[in-house]
């Protein structure tokens, strides 16, 4: 049981964050989407957590006030991009309270982490929630609630870990860039894995391995992560501008870094002002840095600069990603619904397209998702036929290369994918995937929009009405009713399974209830209810 960490645990506590930070800065790199997707996340926050380290050794003793003036002079120098320049300034204001302790205990250590939090979030012009920042802020939150209640340091660390890690996988909800490339946020992520490596000193086990568990929608293991490359996109300033004002001028004030910071906004973003009168760091992304240097003149010397080129980081970063995820062929696939979709993805679809009836993608979305896609040859299935046309001029707005399967159904796109074999060449996949549509029939069930007289049925505007793939095959006030006399149309003496995807409308229960009764129907075939989630449709049917 740990009651209070002296200065000898808190410096193998910093030790232990960077060591770990170290090991996986690499996987935090691959994470990086925001603010700009420069893949540097990991090694810039290392780096920053490293130049504190280097001041720290330069301590002759254990002394907390000691340690903690290294922790935030190191962390501040050698502050590098914009996750590091907030970590240096999460780093200052723990500094700030346990430079008061001579031992710090969970009410300590929960106080310092609200002053980490109140420091960054002031280090920043315009503070993004869903990054390292809202992590932080959530830890010293729940820290300050649960130091009342604990003042063992294992079960405290664990809480708070724990609560941190909580947030950082609601990060993408946060951010769309995050959603969108399928990751969490990476500076939230390096905060974490500090943190896991206070937490192995504090249970003193030195077996203690730290695994990741990043479960957000594309997110995989460390070692298959995948680059969503359409997160990467267009950088509108594109140089990462960072130096340090030093020997400020006597005339130098306060308010003079204030509208620093005001100016550096003009300019750019991603703008952090952190320092005081006798050391600023300054970190911009803009189109001017020379500017951003001419600014910082006014003030005092410059130092430490550096300047990088993120678009060219970004292309590098395009390269690695299409190089490390290349693969013979891929897959695009459109259709309407959460589960559609995830039934697709299961079966080695790479790309989504949200569309379908009544939302038809166009040849430059569906030329857009070839090109994320991280293959040359890309099969592409509409299952929709008023798609098919503008599938195959997707052609001509790509180098890669575009094999449609005219799918004019979801079901017929799910038969022709599960007849792909990535042993045999694309010809052979062409062909079977074209012999395994036809051996689907398909329908779908939805309302009418009109009062019409239509393949020989008068229709009422909002009647229930049963469709095959190009018929109305049945209607009535019931969505059970017109489901079984749709399907039986649909099967025949040689069917043997019919799958049905409910969407709107449809509850679960509803679902199952109708596999049972058409189980006893249609008893030569197996029947299945599978979430859809479409719109419009109360159900797709899939006949076999």
């Amino acid at each position: 049981m740990t009651k209070t960490i002296n200065g000898a645990t808190f410096r193998k506590m910093l030790f232990a964050g960077c060591s770990n930070l170290e090991k996986n800065k690499k996987y935090v790199d691959s994470l990086n989407v925001f603010p700009v997707p420069d893949g540097d996340t990991g090694t810039n926050t290392y780096l920053t957590l490293k130049s504190a380290i280097n001041e720290i050794n330069n301590c002759t003793s254990n002394d907390l006030e000691e340690l903690s003036d290294a922790l935030a002079k190191g962390s501040l120098r050698g502050a590098r991009g914009n996750s590091g320049v907030i970590l240096s300034q999460i780093l200052k204001g723990i500094s700030q309270v346990t430079k008061t302790c001579t031992e710090i205990t969970t009410k300590q250590f929960a106080k310092a982490l609200k002053e980490g939090a109140a420091v960054a979030y002031q280090a920043v012009t315009k503070p993004k929630e869903g990054t390292i920042l809202t992590v932080i802020r959530t830890m010293a939150e729940e820290a300050g609630t649960a130091c009342k209640k604990m003042s063992d340091f294992e079960d405290f660390m664990k809480y708070v870990i724990d609560k941190g890690e909580e947030i950082l996988q609601k990060t993408p909800e946060m951010l769309p860039v995050l959603a969108k490339a399928g990751v969490i946020d990476a500076g939230g992520r390096a905060l974490m894995v500090i943190f896991q490596g206070f937490y192995k000193v504090i249970i003193n086990d030195e077996s203690f391995e730290f695994e990741m568990n990043d479960t957000t929608e594309n997110v995989n293991t460390p070692q298959e992560f995948h680059v969503n490359l359409e997160a990467l996109a267009d950088i509108e300033y594109g140089y990462c501008t960072e130096f340090m004002i030093i020997h400020m001028y006597k005339k130098t004030t306060e308010s003079d870094i204030d509208k620093l910071c005001e100016k550096l906004m003009s300019i750019g973003d991603s703008v952090n002002c952190a320092g005081d009168l006798s050391l600023v760091r300054i970190h911009v992304h803009t189109n001017e840095p020379n500017k951003a240097l001419q600014y910082g003149l006014e003030l005092g010397e410059l130092y430490g600069l550096k300047i990088e080129n993120m678009r060219e980081q970004n292309r590098e970063l395009r390269k690695l990603a299409e190089s490390k995820n290349e693969k013979p062929y891929g897959m695009v696939s459109v259709c309407a619904g959460d589960g559609l979709s995830a039934v697709f993805k299961d079966l080695g679809v790479d790309y989504i397209i949200e569309g379908g009836q009544t939302m038809n993608p166009s040849a430059d979305d569906i030329a857009k998702a070839v090109d994320i896609v991280p293959s040359k040859n890309v099969f592409v299935f509409p299952n929709n036929k008023n798609i098919i046309l503008a599938a195959e001029q997707a052609k001509a707005l790509t180098q890669k290369h575009i094999y449609v399967i005219p799918t004019t159904t979801v079901p017929q796109g799910i038969s022709a994918i599960l007849a792909f074999n990535a042993d045999v060449d694309k010809d052979e996949n062409i062909k079977a995937m074209n012999e395994s549509c036809k051996s689907v029939r398909s329908g779908s069930l939805t309302n009418a929009v009109r009062t019409t007289n239509v393949d020989g049925f008068d229709i009422k505007e909002g009647e229930i009405i049963g469709l095959d793939e190009s018929h109305i095959r049945a209607k009535s006030d019931s969505i059970e009713q017109t489901l079984e006399d749709l399907l039986q149309n649909l099967v025949n003496d040689d069917s043997v399974n019919i799958t049905l995807f409910y969407g709107a409308g449809v509850e679960e229960s509803q679902a199952m209830q109708m596999q049972e009764k058409l189980a006893n129907k249609f008893e030569n075939c197996e029947v299945t209810a599978i979430y859809g989630g479409q719109p419009v449709y109360y159900y797709i049917v899939s006949v076999e």
